[in-house]
């Protein structure tokens, strides 16, 4: 499956991406904001989550999540990671993230490729409310989501160990209702 905006290209992770994987998930800036990245991030790791992408790749739509590699058309590098996960169809809903290599944040880029992939879940797969999160401390995250009309719901306390730093993080639950969402 491929998706496109302007700038980005959202795809199938391959063994290809491993360099790039490795490289946006080395930097502890990016990973102590994701619940299940350790640090520091080996190829091995790159490799078994891609080999788990493969896996895990259905076709059509029985399809329940889908972990895409967001690749910057202009310079062909996998830039970071995004998902679409615990589809369920018959209740409407999905949840999901993303993730940047530092070296590519305040472009942009994370609003263009989750705004992306909300289109997506709401055109293509006729979804009606899309659940994410962050945790405290991460507002950048916050601010991305609120542009695409997503709303704080509530908070889970001390819902994760971060695998990169050991931190107990609470975790901002959002919502987005399709007809409530804002196209960026």
């Amino acid at each position: 499956m491929i998706l496109e905006t302007n700038r980005l290209i959202l795809r199938e992770w391959n063994l290809t991406d491993i360099d790039d994987l490795v490289e946006g998930l080395s930097n502890m800036d990016v990973v102590k904001w994701l619940a299940y990245v350790p640090h520091p991030y080996t190829v091995a790791d790159a490799e078994k989550w891609i080999q788990y992408c493969l896996n895990s790749s259905g076709n059509g739509r029985e399809r329940t999540d889908y972990h895409l590699a967001i690749e910057l058309k202009s310079a062909q590098k996998v830039i970071g990671g995004v998902s679409l996960d615990k589809i369920n169809f018959s209740q409407g809903t999905a949840g999901g993230g993303i993730w940047l290599n530092d070296k590519f944040h305040g472009q942009g880029y994370g609003a263009e490729a989750f705004g992306k992939r909300v289109e997506f879940a709401f055109e293509d797969l006729k979804l009606r409310r899309l659940e994410n999160g962050y945790f405290k401390g991460n507002e950048v995250s916050f601010k991305m989501q609120e542009k695409l009309g997503y709303k704080v719901e509530g908070v889970r306390r001390k819902a994760h160990i971060s695998l990169a730093n050991g931190a107990v993080m609470d975790e901002c639950i959002t919502g987005l209702l399709k007809e409530e969402w804002i196209r960026a």
